[in-house]
């Protein structure tokens, strides 16, 4: 009997430890990037696959001052038709989130693309078909149960990429319940949540959160203004724009609309009175901390850049306002991206100037 009462005394003092540092682990996140590209928005498969992210671009990324690593994966590179998960897929997940933990970096889970929604698709299923959503919410089920051995100071998810739903208490009504059924199995994990559309700052003040959950984090992306960071971008309305453009100072001006063609330049005339400077991007990312403020929560820039096709100049004055205001303002960063269209790693070589910008510390020379 006395041996018996031990041994429980025992079990339940290893039950409250486990759940006190459960508790107690604190997901603390300065400055990371997206790793774009990869288990998401990709038809790579197998060796392809693979060789695109490896053991080497975690350590390089380390090597540069990073904190963390937004890794955004698709629900149809993650899982099967069936809805059967894809071993091969949550084996690269692994090891990317083995590697970061040896290299001393954290990770973001980030589950970007839904079959039932993608951001710029004109139907979304999600918000209108109850089996999609509980769709999503298996995913999470899924991803939850794979993903739960790692520390909580280690690993975070975000429930789903720059939702896009007509009313924003849809988005609300569904991200809650997607919350609450991570919670069944991880009480303490934490979880990111942005706002409905794109993860707009402005929109942030629509989100309505779960209730007395320390361990959430308000996250908005910030692509502001638009024809600078989005120059040139072929997927775009702006797509035909060739003439100039500013930062800091009016983005676009009369004379440099009176270059192109009238067809490109009228529905661009409102860009001839949008003043950018870094007072105006303070005004924009107070209005999220204000909402932060009342939920006493944190907040987390989960997504900004410039396009390779943005003026240089420009760009680098951009970045170097950005990141001096989320280090003023204590917001967490992530930028898109490592090796896509934004990224740090271009087709010619590493941009020494915008890493500066976003670690505050020259890099060496690649490959050295």
């Amino acid at each position: 009997m006395k041996l018996n009462i031990i041994v429980l005394a025992c079990i339940m003092l290893f039950s409250f430890l486990f759940t006190s540092c459960g508790k107690e682990e604190k997901y603390e996140i300065k400055k990371g990037i997206n790793i774009s590209h990869w288990l998401s928005q990709s038809t790579k498969k197998g060796a392809d696959r693979a060789a695109y992210f490896m053991e080497k671009d975690v350590a390089y990324l380390a090597g540069l001052g990073y904190d963390h690593l937004r890794i955004p994966i698709d629900e149809e590179q993650m899982f099967l038709p069936d809805g059967s998960m894809d071993t091969e897929a949550f084996q690269l997940l692994h090891n990317a989130l083995g590697w970061c933990g040896k290299h001393n970096l954290k990770a973001l889970v980030d589950l970007h693309i839904l079959r039932s929604h993608h951001f710029n698709a004109s139907e979304k299923p999600l918000f209108t078909d109850p089996k999609a959503q509980e769709q999503f919410y298996e995913c999470w089920r899924k991803i939850s149960g794979e993903l739960k051995k790692y520390s909580n100071s280690m690993v975070a998810y975000e429930l789903m990429n720059e939702p896009v739903a007509d009313d924003p208490e849809t988005w609300n009504i569904i991200v809650n319940k997607c919350a609450s059924v991570v919670r069944e199995g991880e009480p303490y994990r934490t979880i990111v949540i942005g706002s409905n559309r794109w993860q707009n700052y402005a929109t942030v003040r629509d989100l309505r959160l779960p209730e007395n959950d320390p361990n959430i984090i308000i996250s908005f992306h910030y692509y502001e203004p638009f024809l600078l960071t989005h120059y040139l971008a072929q997927w775009t309305h702006l797509k035909n724009y060739r003439g100039p453009v500013h930062y800091p100072g009016i983005v676009a001006t009369e004379s440099d609309l009176a270059t192109q063609p009238d067809s490109v330049s009228a529905p661009l005339k409102g860009w001839t009175t949008r003043d950018y400077n870094k007072e105006k991007i303070r005004e924009d990312f107070q209005q999220v901390l204000d909402v932060a403020a009342k939920y006493k929560l944190p907040v987390y820039c989960g997504e900004f850049g410039c396009i390779f096709t943005t003026p240089e100049e420009d760009k680098i004055r951009w970045y170097r306002d950005m990141c001096a205001l989320f280090q003023e303002m204590g917001i967490a960063y992530a930028s898109w991206d490592y090796k896509g269209g934004f990224g740090i790693l271009s087709r010619d070589g590493q941009e020494d100037d915008m890493i500066e910008a976003l670690t505050g510390t020259r890099p060496q020379p690649l490959g050295k």
